[in-house]
């Protein structure tokens, strides 16, 4: 496909500029792309409007809507994500290590580009601006390929920031856009080994388990969110319930919100109609297994395929266990190795929930929702990486670069 073949071309060439690009003009770029978003606003939110007209016309879930959605406070967040990048320490050009060898050689090691990132995503706009800010500022092109449903929301922020890198005298195809809905042309990019570096889908488990599988450019896995809130026996009940309904309901469309409770069955009389009033606050429904449904009434029967079930919704899986294992055992069976807390006043289970559970990242006593680049200070994030390698966690700038080993040397030769 020419289309692609051109694509990949101009952002190889844009990334030899990138690659040596000094801190000063990349921060100027990513400050003059803020200011456009902002600028740009209007633009933006009547091509969003297109997309969610469209969306509500084809029955859209709410919480796939809430992804979609965008107005003036989310545009903001977006240019405020590009501020805070700008302002983060470059990590491209670290020295890593250098250490001198017998026979006289300086060998380091220094922190560099990937190159060529092309992501894949579904219904997201904001993170065009994200994906677009992270990878310049580790000195990455980007090549974007976003769901038809924010088709336009996403070729007017793209229009946006390139106009931002054209006034900046920097190449404005250091941020590309495939604007096509056609699944062939997804299928050749995952397979345009010759432009693309890494390949990083970010969506449902559907688009996620479709990449890693047909992709022959590499692929940093960003999963989908089943995340657990266990709430141990010795746990403050008032403040599990605040945290659960954190996690829950917050916002309901993103990998971090909690899609599963996990009750001590000694507080699950207690506890569970609790967060039954708490939670019908937004009209949460609940399936559980027996013993849940004992305790609360309001409580649904859970099928299995619930226990591992990322919702993206107002539903919530309600499992009872006996003790700390049974719910370390259940979480690490059914989770996504996203996000998993547990709530406890016992420091000894807290630390064996730390150390049990198998996920990217672990809390005591605080909600799911704090899994975020911003949260976790590196700013904007391109994705939550639940594979352990290349990367696991937020993934922020450093995550976006690679190494080389630079070796300095005044005239040996290896015997």
């Amino acid at each position: 496909m020419e289309y692609l073949e051109q694509i990949g071309r101009q952002a190889k060439e844009a990334e030899a500029v990138l690659r040596t690009l000094d801190s000063r003009r990349k921060d100027e770029a990513l400050l003059r792309a803020s200011e456009a978003l902002v600028s740009g606003a209007e633009e933006i939110l009547q091509a969003n409007a297109q997309d969610m007209a469209a969306a509500r016309e084809k029955g859209m879930s709410q919480g796939l809507l809430d992804r979609l959605a965008l107005n003036k406070e989310r545009v903001a967040a977006m240019a405020a994500g590009l501020s805070q990048v700008a302002a983060l320490e470059d990590p491209t050009g670290e020295s890593l290590s250098m250490k001198p060898r017998p026979n006289g050689l300086l060998i380091g090691q220094k922190r560099v580009p990937l190159g060529v990132v092309g992501i894949i995503y579904e219904a997201r706009p904001n993170v065009t601006a994200d994906a677009f800010g992270l990878c310049f500022k580790a000195g990455n092109t980007v090549i974007l390929k976003g769901g038809s449903d924010a088709l336009h929301s996403n070729a007017a922020i793209v229009n946006v920031l390139q106009r931002a890198l054209l006034a900046c005298g920097l190449p404005q195809t250091a941020v590309q856009l495939i604007a096509s809905a056609d699944r062939q042309v997804t299928a050749r990019l995952m397979k345009l080994n010759e432009y693309i570096d890494v390949l990083i889908p970010r969506g449902g488990a559907g688009l996620i388990r479709t990449v890693v599988q047909e992709s022959t450019v590499p692929v940093i896995e960003t999963g989908t969110g089943n995340c657990h809130l266990y709430v141990d026996a010795s746990a403050d009940l008032k403040m599990a319930v605040e945290i659960l309904f954190n996690a829950k309901t917050q916002r309901i469309g993103v990998c971090n919100a909690c899609e599963s409770l996990v009750v001590h069955e000694e507080v699950a009389d207690t506890f569970l109609p609790m967060a039954a009033d708490r939670l019908a606050e937004k009209q949460v429904e609940l399936r559980g297994d027996a013993r849940a449904m004992a305790a609360e009434s309001r409580i649904r029967p859970a099928r299995e395929e619930d226990w591992g079930c990322e919702y993206l919704d107002y539903i919530l899986s309600v499992k009872t266990v006996r003790d700390i294992e049974e719910a370390i055992a259940h979480i690490n069976r059914y989770n996504t190795g996203h996000s998993e807390a547990i709530i406890t006043n016992d420091y000894k289970n807290a630390q064996r929930f730390l150390d049990a559970v198998d996920a990217a990242a672990v809390y005591v006593n605080a909600s799911t929702r704090f899994t975020d680049g911003g949260e976790f200070g590196m700013g904007a994030e391109i994705g939550i990486s639940t594979q352990k390698l290349h990367a696991r966690g937020p993934m922020g700038l450093k995550e976006l670069t690679s190494t080389k080993y630079v070796i300095y040397g005044n005239g040996q030769v290896r015997p």
